[in-house]
């Protein structure tokens, strides 16, 4: 522990984002990245605890302690080292992550949490910077060949854990890039394309062959991928998304989230979308439907699209400002979250159920709504029930409806019919204790094992899997479990 009083001495001090006024015009990052002297002054805050909650909460165990010191003394390269060793990606858990830790943070008892993932982040780009990351070829080769479909974060770290320990792994993707969500689904403007690019060009250095454009069942038959293949790990992620069935559903100006943002992404890199198939909230009254950081991100993706208004309406209610008893330290709370989309303008709405989508000549132009209640029905009622309020009906005008509610599974046809695995009774791909499916040497990991779920787990599923994978083939692995 450096400055035994540091917690005392100095206040949380966040990194500032860009003007609204400035970011809105593009689709840059909108995070100033902190100075080393202002993460140092930060990272003096931590106290070193007996019990680290921060390390405990984090689902790759980042020694979070152990690296604020290092970095308040300024020994870059340690600090960067202990990093890595249980965060394959840092330069992006430290710009997407909600940053669990740090509701988990010891400090956030009676005060304000440290500013852990920025200092994660200064750390990792201190080291890209000042030439500390350098391509590690494994100088041992086991002569294992390993396919890993989809490249996704869950890919990308199952990859790069089996890599080092001197696999062969061959990493297919279906798009014509290599990022999965991390390139598709999350805009610009909180993870730019640059830092993706050049992750993945230090991957393909250390080793590791990415085969685009190539879809498993299609392009390459599962019978081929067997016998090819001494492993197989399946990380497509969980990308059937949840619909929302009522009347007028079917007029056009409706789009699901992950279908908006992708193709805003693709547009964002230079590719041409036909007009036909233009999703674009220019000069449009929007609507999002959903409240989560995939609703967020629709937001500001409208925004800069040019959109004439944006509501963002979520069915439950609005949540607290600050922890309540059902959520105490140190869980992750439910709270109210303000990111840097909703600070750039735009409505939010609370408790508002969707009734009906209203049109003319095919074409949205209304959504009718009703406010919603959520009550305990007789004394015993573990769950509350929702009820719609009487007299609240009303009217929302919209040109374009963004569907953000989330994923129910992943895709049952193509891929993971051919190789006929099992599914659990969330319809997500269903593995044992260690990464297998139903089918030998066939692994699964990320979001289409676990749900749709956080980034940092997709890290820390792919490096499960990794672990697994090397002892299936080798009989034991000194990979990280986690």
């Amino acid at each position: 522990m450096g400055e035994i009083k540091g917690f005392l001495k100095v206040k949380r001090k966040a990194a500032p984002y860009r003007l609204v006024c400035e970011r809105i015009r593009d689709y840059s990052e909108v995070n100033i990245l902190p100075t080393t002297e202002h993460s140092k002054e930060q990272a003096s805050r931590c106290m070193d605890c007996g019990t680290p909650f921060c390390h405990w909460v984090c689902p790759i165990g980042n020694y979070i302690p152990e690296w604020n010191d290092l970095l308040f003394r300024g020994h870059w390269e340690k600090a960067f080292q202990l990093l890595s060793a249980t965060n394959n990606f840092p330069e992006i858990t430290g710009r997407v992550c909600p940053a669990t830790c740090e509701y988990a943070c010891v400090l956030g008892i009676n005060d304000d949490p440290v500013t852990i993932r920025e200092n994660e982040l200064t750390i990792i780009e201190y080291a890209f910077k000042n030439d500390l990351i350098k391509p590690n070829v494994s100088k041992k080769q086991t002569g294992k060949k390993i396919a890993v479909v989809g490249s996704g974060p869950a890919g990308l770290a199952c990859a790069d854990q089996l890599n080092k320990v001197g696999h062969k792994v061959v990493v297919f993707e279906k798009d014509d890039k290599i990022g999965g969500i991390l390139r598709f689904g999350i805009p610009d403007f909180k993870l730019g394309k640059e830092i993706l690019e050049r992750r993945i060009n230090l991957l393909k250095k250390e080793g590791i062959q990415f085969q685009v454009s190539t879809n498993v069942s299609v392009d390459y038959k599962v019978s081929k991928l067997k016998k090819d293949f001494d492993a197989i790990c399946l990380t497509g992620g969980s990308r059937v998304p949840r619909d929302l069935k009522i009347e007028g559903r079917e007029l056009k100006g409706i789009y699901f989230a992950m279908d908006y943002l992708t193709q805003s992404n693709k547009r964002v890199a230079g590719q041409k979308i036909a007009k036909d198939k233009l999703s674009d909230a220019k000069g449009k009254k929007v609507v999002v439907i959903g409240g989560g950081d995939t609703g967020a991100d629709c937001v500001g993706t409208a925004h800069r699209q040019g959109a004439v208004c944006v509501a963002q309406i979520e069915l439950l209610s609005r949540p607290p400002e600050c922890r309540t008893k059902g959520f105490p330290w140190p869980s992750y709370p439910l709270l109210l979250k303000t990111s840097s989309s909703h600070e750039e303008g735009g409505q939010r709405h609370w408790s508002v159920l969707t009734k009906k989508f209203l049109g003319e000549n095919g074409y949205l132009k209304k959504l009718s709504c009703v406010k919603v209640e959520f009550v305990y029905e007789g004394r015993d009622a573990v769950c509350p029930v929702m009820r719609e309020i009487p007299g609240s009906e009303f009217e929302i005008e919209a040109d374009m409806v963004i569907l953000a509610l989330g994923f129910l599974h992943p895709e049952h046809s193509g891929l993971l019919a051919e190789f006929n695995l099992k599914f659990d009774e969330r319809a997500n791909v269903k593995t044992d204790a260690n990464c297998l499916t139903s089918v030998d040497k066939v692994f699964s990991a990320g979001d289409m094992h676990r749900g749709q779920s956080l980034v940092v787990w997709a890290i820390s599923e792919g490096r499960r899997a990794a672990h697994c994978i090397d002892k299936y083939l080798m009989g034991r692995s000194n990979l990280s479990a986690l």
